[in-house]
């Protein structure tokens, strides 16, 4: 009987649970300790990593490599400035020379035209010589009124000449008396103008010849159909001269 319960006791019913294991070779059981490893020691790289960015460690990092960043976009600023303020010299220097170029043209015309006035004059008193006019023979030579570089603006020129052999200084003053449309309406202006009667450009004082030039402004719709000229001697009140000039 005491045989009997043993072996029931090894194989019946209540019988100690065998359990079945695989068996796993080594190296399998050792990769996997290092996976293990390997997967707590990203852990621990990511919580530090964290811990870093939390305690403020990156962001001293960060504002350094603002400061940088300012530091080169300052610079940069500088230099261009500095290339602005080179080009803004140069601008000027270029203005400078168009101007003085501008200049050196004007001037260059003004000397043909003045060197053609000389030559025109020389040519007018070369006619004169072999004539023999009288004593205080007062003429008026080129009389020419050309608009002005603005609008509205006019130039006139012309050149006096007091012949004789025996002719003393002319000494007086002249005066031009336009015909002037405007508006459809004639009106008749006079120069000078009663602020101007002592204007140097109007008054005369010479022996044989005075060239005599100069300008006036008229409104920009103003149109000169004629232009008189009058010359009065000192102490006359009649024109020793008058010639009109019709503008075409």
């Amino acid at each position: 009987m005491p045989l009997w319960r043993t072996l029931k006791r090894k194989f019946g019913i209540a019988a100690p649970r065998v359990a079945v294991r695989t068996h796993m070779p080594w190296y399998w059981r050792w990769l996997g300790i290092v996976a293990l490893g390997a997967l707590v020691v990203g852990i621990g790289w990511a919580t530090y990593d964290f811990g870093m960015t939390f305690a403020g460690f990156r962001k001293m990092e960060a504002d350094r490599e603002l400061a940088k960043l300012n530091e080169t976009i300052a610079r940069q600023q500088q230099e261009i400035g500095a290339l602005k303020s080179r080009v803004g010299q140069a601008e000027s220097q270029l203005e400078i020379e168009r101007a003085a170029h501008g200049d050196v043209v004007k001037q260059v015309k003004a000397l043909t035209e003045e060197n053609a006035t000389l030559k025109e004059d020389l040519a007018f008193f070369q006619s004169l010589m072999p004539v023999a006019a009288a004593d205080g023979a007062l003429s008026v030579n080129r009389f020419r009124l050309e608009p002005g570089g603005m609008p509205g603006e006019y130039r006139y020129r012309l050149l006096l000449v007091y012949a004789g052999p025996r002719v003393k200084e002319f000494r007086g003053s002249l005066q031009f008396v336009l015909n002037v449309a405007q508006d459809g309406r004639p009106l008749v202006l006079t120069l000078p103008q009663p602020g101007e009667q002592g204007a140097r450009e109007f008054q005369l004082n010479f022996k044989l010849f005075q060239r005599v030039e100069g300008t006036f402004k008229l409104a920009p719709d103003a149109v000169v159909n004629t232009m008189q000229l009058r010359v009065f001697e000192n102490g006359s009140k009649a024109p020793k001269l008058t010639q009109t000039l019709k503008i075409s």
